[in-house]
């Protein structure tokens, strides 16, 4: 059967995150089953054999993504535009299909990533964000951005990250590669941008409240070394709130 790739966008937050979970209707992986479900059932409109669709990464509850890629192996009778059309049509108005492609029988949307590319948004203002509120991370006081920018350059290569994972019984391997990090903007809108191979349960997040704990002085840069060898979820700051985070970008 052809093997179909996925791009798709959508608004996290009345979503239980990516993943399927017990008990929990609302993920973005079982809408979008559902679906095709419905799409490659013999009786238009009925349920029918539900397609295993994988994604590139779990998002966690309330994170976005512009740019999430999937893939789902089917024989629907459709083109793929049509396959589309279809999906956009069925889907709520907050998870939207991109763009949808046979791809090679071998393309595996997790396995094949090479790096992925998430943004962190921050805003720190007189005013509220009201239009955006739902995408950015509301703060009180501004913190140093410089002292922020410091910490982050320890952060940066290859570590073993398990002070920056929420996962607790994480049992594989926790070195990650992470290429950049790069701050844009000024207060009252900043905007943190991770790249890496790969990213752990919660990491990025934790990264960007560990970040933050340096921007308000509980923390110093060079406590990041510390906090990296102690592997130690207690050493980090905590979990920043997921509205802030998007999953940008995906290469293969």
């Amino acid at each position: 059967m052809p093997n179909y790739k996925l791009e798709i966008s959508y608004d996290g937050n009345r979503y239980y995150g990516w993943e399927h979970q017990p008990d929990q209707p609302m993920t973005i992986q079982g809408k979008i089953e559902t679906v095709l479900a419905r799409m490659l059932s013999p009786e238009e409109g009925k349920p029918g054999e539900i397609p295993k669709v994988i994604g590139a990464g779990r998002t966690d509850a309330g994170v976005h993504a512009r740019a999430m890629v999937a893939n789902v192996v089917m024989e629907p009778d459709r083109t793929p535009e049509e396959i589309q059309d279809y999906l956009n049509r069925y889907l709520p108005d907050d998870i939207s299909v991109n763009d949808v492609r046979i791809a090679s029988d071998r393309f595996h949307a997790r396995y094949n990533v090479i790096r992925k590319t998430y943004c962190y948004s921050l805003y720190c203002g007189h005013s509220k964000p009201v239009f955006d509120r739902k995408y950015v991370t509301v703060l009180d006081e501004a913190p140093n951005l410089q002292k922020m920018q410091e910490a982050a350059e320890y952060l940066k290569g290859t570590h073993d990250y398990k002070s920056f994972c929420g996962n607790s019984k994480m049992k594989k391997s926790t070195v990650r590669n992470v290429e950049e990090i790069r701050f844009e903007g000024n207060w009252p809108r900043v905007k943190i941008y991770y790249t890496g191979s790969g990213f752990l349960q919660n990491m990025v997040r934790i990264l960007t409240g560990t970040l933050l704990e340096v921007g308000y002085g509980r923390l110093q840069p060079e406590d990041m070394e510390r906090i990296l060898e102690a592997k130690d979820r207690r050493q980090a700051g905590p979990t920043a709130p997921p509205e802030g985070l998007m999953l940008m970008r995906i290469d293969y």
